[in-house]
């Protein structure tokens, strides 16, 4: 996602969920010690930690879940995210917001932290866990998700280059991560 599209995203955000709390980053990434509720503006410097997470199956597929139609991005496909609350650490994060959108929980082993990029007023963790998801598990989360598929790589990129995937600028990049089978699968 560009940085612009992202930051106003993130606005989007903020007033949709007013009464969520969030920790406060430096532009380096340290807690601040401080906290802030989600749309309040944020002051020059101060960062909030939000995460993406690509889930990946044995066969190559992705869960992807289609924005709520009240949801900005409506009707655009994603990979689960959104930001973390205050008091969670980013793969906590991760495992609330599958837990939240899909009804789905990932095993924390299964996950990694593939990394991070920031805008003005965010530092994003980007996670790929991998592990075995099933649509019939997939629950909605109603004014969150509306439908969700499992697509390859060839798909995701069809969808992209249609438009009709929330603007990623990291797409190719978490694509790429992926590509390689891995030996175990996070299995043991």
């Amino acid at each position: 996602m560009a940085k612009n599209d992202h930051d106003e995203l993130a606005a989007q955000m903020q007033r949709e969920a007013p009464d969520e709390l969030w920790d406060i980053y430096d532009a380096a990434g340290n807690k601040t010690g401080r906290i802030q509720r989600r749309g309040d503006p944020l002051a020059p410097g101060d960062c909030h930690l939000c995460v993406h997470v690509w889930i990946r199956n044995a066969a190559g597929q992705y869960l992807l879940t289609r924005r709520a139609p009240e949801k900005s991005g409506a009707g655009l496909w994603e990979c689960t995210g959104g930001s973390a609350l205050a008091g969670e650490d980013s793969l906590t994060a991760a495992l609330r917001e599958v837990k939240e959108e899909t009804g789905v929980t990932l095993d924390p082993k299964n996950g990694e932290l593939v990394f991070r990029f920031s805008g003005a007023h965010y530092h994003c963790d980007v996670w790929r866990f991998r592990q075995e998801v099933r649509l019939a598990e997939v629950t909605l989360q109603p004014g969150e998700t509306c439908e969700a598929q499992l697509a390859d790589a060839k798909t995701i990129r069809r969808i992209h280059a249609a438009g009709q995937f929330l603007d990623f600028e990291d797409l190719e990049r978490v694509l790429d991560l992926n590509c390689v089978p891995p030996s175990n699968f996070g299995i043991e």
